[in-house]
């Protein structure tokens, strides 16, 4: 592929197909799925797919995301997919099922021995989403369909039905509405399979719609408190339907302009008319859609809406990139207030990357990092006087958590969190030798609402340092991370030496490990 075509594919919406005859990782995402050859030739084609394995281990706590149906653990953790492909025509068929592991260990969360009043407001995230602390008690293990889906590919579009995980947006860590975060779900698409071509330029975009799951777990690992304090699910699922269009300038090669949209209820609040299948053509203004200017009926319908734009500018010379994403988690009445009140209910993530040739041929270092940033700001107090505030990203007060089985569709690092990350790495193609700094602030939103005013709580930090490898030994390639977690004010808790007048944190070290090794079959 020149680098003039690879241009043109915005890495916005993935996984994409690009027009390789051989398999590659998408090295922009975790490492963790593939992009499928767009064979031009042939019309009838089988494959197997290659067989991927992953390993995961944690000490004393969870840590970790973007790792697909993998969940949130302490101990070990096993994951393993593969399967085949064919193409007859124009139809694909990619059946690639996913297999998970888990052992599940219980560990130290939410301190029973605080307040009401804070447990109470720890539970209003637990109440509005669905992330449960541990998955069940004992082994957690569970097969599901996967990486798989049956298509019709018609020049630049590809129609039907999938339950493939998709990543949208610009980020490299995290994804503002989707991301690897949480395992696949079914849902009916038409989408793009390569850069539709204009005058104009070039364009990418997917139109879904979907079912999404509640775990159906109570949220801490503490029976008393959830019997108390847990509202429980309805037992209904969820109705999703979402959009995302990338554009690239044709007088601008290197510049992809996007936005996505997207919105769940339960499926029982939802009706029959055109516009509630799909809600995604609504007006943005929630003016527009009150009836004499009463939301009780809008209200009443349970919709949870996510609204993000998104850049991503690569500079070919200098060899860098730069990105970033804006969200909304709720309609503005009007576009007056959008105007003057643009930081209610939002998130953002921004980021780079920057390769530095070596002496050695095809060998770079590689710098990059990403900021994610979900807490809410500080016009909370003026827009909720006398109260505690709004809703955290990716909750939602009827439509519950924005989640597949128990975890986050888009950003993986806890409910209100911030995070930081920096890596600095030698790549030579698919080999990389680095290391991974990160500072993750835990539930800011929740710190804010309910333990600030307190001289004796500080803010739960995660610092870790991490070491990367990856290798390729033929047709098998390791991707491996080892990370070390200082946590300071682990879970908010004080430590045993804390007094009233001298207040310490609870500061525990804990380690996570990562290893995928993929074997790619010989065709």
């Amino acid at each position: 592929m020149s680098p003039e075509s690879q241009r043109t594919y915005s890495f916005n919406l993935r996984p994409s197909e690009t027009d390789l005859i051989f398999k590659k990782i998408d090295k922009r995402s975790t490492g963790f799925y593939f992009k499928k050859a767009q064979d031009t030739v042939k019309q009838v084609r089988l494959q197997m797919l290659p067989i991927m394995q992953r390993a995961n281990f944690n000490t004393k706590r969870v840590y970790g995301w973007a790792d697909g149906p993998m969940i949130p653990n302490v101990g070990s953790q096993y994951y393993i997919s593969t399967g085949f492909y064919a193409k007859l025509w124009i139809f694909h068929l990619q059946i690639q099922p996913e297999y998970v592991l888990a052992s599940n260990n219980s560990y130290k969360g939410l301190d029973s021995t605080y307040s009401e009043s804070i447990i109470l407001s720890k539970f209003r995230d637990y109440n509005t989403g669905d992330y449960p602390e541990r998955f069940g008690e004992g082994n957690y293990s569970r097969l599901g369909w996967g990486q798989s889906k049956l298509t019709m590919n018609a020049g630049s579009f590809e129609l039907g039905i999938s339950t493939q995980n998709i990543w949208w947006g610009p980020g490299q860590w995290n994804g503002l509405i989707f991301s690897y975060n949480a395992a696949g779900f079914p849902y009916l698409t038409l989408n793009t399979s390569r850069p539709a071509k204009t005058f104009l330029g070039n364009f990418e975009g997917q139109i879904l719609a979907g079912r999404l799951e509640n775990s159906m777990l109570e949220p801490t690992q503490v029976s008393s408190l959830n019997e108390k304090f847990f509202r429980e699910f309805s037992g209904d699922w969820r109705y999703l339907n979402a959009i995302v269009i990338s554009y690239n300038p044709k007088w601008i090669s290197g510049l992809f302009l996007g936005g996505s949209r997207s919105f769940q209820q339960y499926n029982a609040n939802r009706g029959d008319l055109f516009r509630d299948y799909f809600p995604i053509f609504d007006v943005l203004q929630k003016e527009k859609i009150f009836k004499n200017d009463n939301s009780v009926e809008f209200d009443n319908q349970g919709r949870d809406q996510q609204l993000t734009i998104f850049f991503r500018l690569l500079v070919p010379p200098a060899k860098a990139e730069i990105y970033g994403e804006f969200g909304k988690r709720d309609h503005n009445y009007n576009w007056r207030e959008a105007t003057l009140n643009p930081e209610h209910a939002r998130a953002y993530l921004f980021g780079f990357k920057k390769l530095v040739s070596t002496s050695a041929p095809n060998q770079f270092i590689q710098v990059r990092s990403e900021v994610t940033h979900q807490q809410e700001s500080v016009n909370r107090y003026i827009r909720y006087p006398g109260t505690t505030g709004g809703l955290s990203w990716h909750t939602h007060t009827r439509a519950r958590g924005f989640s597949q089985w128990g975890q986050p569709l888009g950003v993986g690092i806890g409910i209100g969190s911030n995070i930081q990350t920096l890596e600095v790495a030698l790549v030579d193609g698919l080999k990389k030798k680095g290391i991974l700094v990160e500072r993750l602030a835990n539930s800011q939103d929740f710190y804010y609402r309910a333990l600030a005013k307190d001289p004796t709580k500080n803010p739960w930090i995660d610092l870790s340092f991490g070491l990367l490898w990856d290798h390729q030994w033929g047709d098998f390639i390791l991707t491996s991370k080892t990370q070390f977690i200082k946590s300071y004010n682990y879970q908010w808790q004080n430590g045993e030496d804390s007094t009233p007048d001298f207040p310490t944190g609870n500061n525990p070290l804990a380690f996570y490990g990562s290893f995928s090794l993929i074997y790619q079959i010989p065709r």
